[in-house]
């Protein structure tokens, strides 16, 4: 059902609006929202000028047809929701959860609903604020698309520890990765500083303009049908990081379609070709982490095992037909 104010209306540009702005037209015309919100809906092109997507600047002429569309307000705070998730290891002060690959960490623009965040509302009471209203507990994060180990704070103190371990880079966070190519010399860092793509602002660039410091060290595993398994160590957390800096490199992650992982080259053996097109996320798993508990002082290391996913990709994309029974793990 939809609050009042939200759905879609339709107004037409009177005499006394030409030759004003649409924003300033539209927030006298609407009178329920405000020239802020109003420039803000066509940002995220919910008023159209005659059909089509414009600017708040846009100089109107009379007798145009204006759409705007109100969404509904979603809720200022997550919803606890009861969705199974992989707990490695719980106390009274912080959890560790092996994320499946397709899970969102925290709610974002246009989700708020099915993500981490709801999960663990509903599985710990009184979760760490101090992460904000949208993310509880959260000290660090993953991608959708990426499975493997994560630490949620249960408390403020333990969330302030924890983001310090961080910030100070002694937390250790280790990556296995499936990679188009055989990276040569097999061991390496890599030391490119990474920020938002100045074209496409959906992607991380080792080229853009206000990059941050970021350093991957990376070691080859296995070589495999034109393809090699990884293990990648980052010493920073940045958006997409291990991505962005093996793309750099010329070795995407496999099955990656905003970095050029989401192939299959033609000379592949049939199995490989078919494992490559059928992998629907980047073939990328946080396979081992280790930090210091905040309360007792204990070093805590865990590891989480290769999805069945993801092994299924090694036992197709092997060098050698039977050189590793299909489903055995190499990690």
């Amino acid at each position: 059902m939809n609050s009042p104010g939200s759905g879609t209306r339709t107004l037409t540009v009177d005499a006394r609006g030409k030759g004003a702005r649409l924003d300033v037209w539209l927030a006298a015309a609407a009178k329920d929202l405000s020239r802020a919100r109003i420039q803000a809906l066509i940002a995220e092109s919910r008023v159209l000028l005659d059909g089509r997507a414009t600017r708040p600047s846009a100089t109107l002429r009379g007798g145009e047809i204006v759409s705007l569309t109100v969404p509904t307000p979603v809720p200022a705070k997550p919803a606890p929701e009861e969705i199974p998730l992989a707990v490695v290891h719980e106390d009274a002060w912080l959890l560790v959860i092996d994320k499946p690959a397709g899970l969102v960490v925290h709610p974002g623009a246009g989700r708020t609903q099915g993500t981490l965040v709801n999960a663990l509302l509903h599985l710990v009471k009184d979760l760490s604020g101090i992460g904000g209203v949208l993310r509880p507990g959260i000290v660090h994060r993953l991608d959708r698309g990426t499975s493997g180990l994560l630490v949620v704070a249960k408390d403020d103190e333990t969330h302030r520890a924890l983001v310090r371990q961080f910030a100070g880079r002694t937390v250790e966070k280790e990556y296995l990765a499936i990679v188009h190519g055989v990276p040569r010399p097999g061991t390496g860092t890599i030391d490119l500083p990474v920020g938002r793509d100045p074209v496409n602002r959906q992607k991380m660039s080792t080229r853009a303009r206000r990059g941050r410091p970021a350093r991957s060290d990376y070691r080859v595993v296995e070589a495999l049908d034109g393809a090699a398994l990884l293990r990648v160590r980052i010493h920073t957390g940045r958006t997409h990081q291990i991505r962005v800096h093996l793309a750099s490199l010329g070795y995407p992650v496999v099955g990656d379609p905003l970095y050029g992982g989401k192939r299959a080259p033609s000379s592949a053996r049939p199995a490989a070709r078919a494992a490559l097109l059928a992998l629907d996320r980047p073939a990328l798993h946080a396979a081992r982490l280790s930090f210091t508990h905040p309360a007792t002082g204990e070093r805590l290391a865990f590891r989480s095992p290769l999805p069945e996913d993801l092994v299924s990709v090694l036992g197709a994309l092997s060098a050698e037909d039977g050189a590793r029974p299909r489903g055995q793990a190499p990690y």
